[in-house]
């Protein structure tokens, strides 16, 4: 069977393909287990070189998402399955909300369609965000229940791709199902334009003997995942059976809620010997502004109970990044 991942040359894009590099076999439309024999990472543009990691069975093809004919071209088997990661993020979305639109709403509804016209009823994985939570009625802890009243347009994008992703599926032209993703960590490389990229930074920059000025306080707030938990969870979710899920395809993955003081308090503990850059606080209004909107608890019982995983702790989190990226 064929793979598809859009955003697939970005980090979780990458980390997921290696991941199914390993794995060998997903679960095809028709229900049972096939061979993947081809894993097409699609994105806005490629890589100055071949990325690691990757065999021969893993091709790059670039594009605009919201291109109707070029999504087409690439949804081109039955024996199909669909991983939607490119996304224009929050702080860029912010700041074009045009972009935003295009990218993160009619990029979605092409590749819903794109799905659709191959009538075998595909399996797709959304990847949205807690930023879909928000406002002045928005509870302590949010969870799959609660009401979406995003505060960004990035929020708003994926809170109607997962109206889609459901009503998609209740239609049957796929089988799908969308990941509700806290803030990921640690990505590595350079910041990107989410508003969240402190938080991978917080450990980056400082391992790398970088200062890290960081834009929030240090009791600011945030749900986190590590990238290795949710890589595999966003395998799980794909390989769950449709009727576990019922007519609510949106899962809230489990996550870590702690502070950014507890991210410094982590990386120290862990780095042990190793030389850090200096961690300052330099508070930026409007970075402060999105993430004061955002859930600072969730509640994942449901995820639990459907078998998805839990990260332990921090710490586990940093000796991975460690071991992966900088050993």
């Amino acid at each position: 069977m064929k793979i598809v991942i859009t955003g697939g040359t970005g980090f979780l894009g990458l980390m997921l393909a290696r991941a199914l590099i390993k794995r060998g076999r997903l679960t095809a439309p028709s229900g049972k287990q096939a061979e993947i024999d081809e894993i097409l990472l699609f994105d806005v543009a490629a890589p100055p070189t071949r990325p690691a990691g990757l065999d021969t069975r893993v091709k790059i093809a670039t594009g605009e998402i919201s291109d109707a004919a070029r999504i087409a071209s690439l949804i081109d088997r039955d024996d199909i399955g669909i991983f939607h990661l490119a996304s224009v993020v929050s702080g860029e979305g912010e700041q074009n909300f045009d972009l935003a639109l295009r990218v993160n709403l009619d990029g979605t509804r092409v590749l819903l369609e794109a799905a659709r016209a191959r009538g075998s009823k595909p399996r797709l994985v959304f990847a949205s965000s807690i930023a879909v939570f928000g406002g002045e009625g928005m509870p302590a802890s949010v969870g799959d229940a609660v009401k979406q009243t995003p505060q960004t347009t990035y929020g708003v994008t994926k809170a109607i791709g997962e109206l889609l992703v459901n009503d998609y599926s209740r239609k049957g032209f796929i089988d799908g199902r969308s990941v509700r993703l806290p803030t990921i960590i640690i990505r590595p490389g350079k910041p990107n334009k989410a508003a969240s990229s402190f938080a991978s930074g917080v450990f980056r920059e400082p391992l790398s003997g970088v200062d890290c000025a960081l834009p929030v306080t240090l009791d600011a707030v945030m749900p986190v995942s590590g990238y290795r938990t949710a890589v595999e969870n966003m395998i799980r979710l794909y390989e769950l059976p449709a009727e576990k899920l019922g007519n609510d395809r949106a899962v809230g993955l489990p996550s870590l809620d702690v502070t950014v003081g507890q991210m410094v308090e982590s990386l120290k503990r862990v780095a042990g010997n190793r030389h850090l850059g200096e961690i300052t606080v330099a508070p930026d209004p409007f970075i402060q502004k999105i993430v004061a909107g955002w859930p600072v608890a969730t509640n994942f019982r449901r995820a639990t109970s459907l078998g998805l995983a839990a990260d332990e702790s921090l710490d586990p989190i940093v000796r991975g990044y460690i071991e992966d990226f900088l050993s």
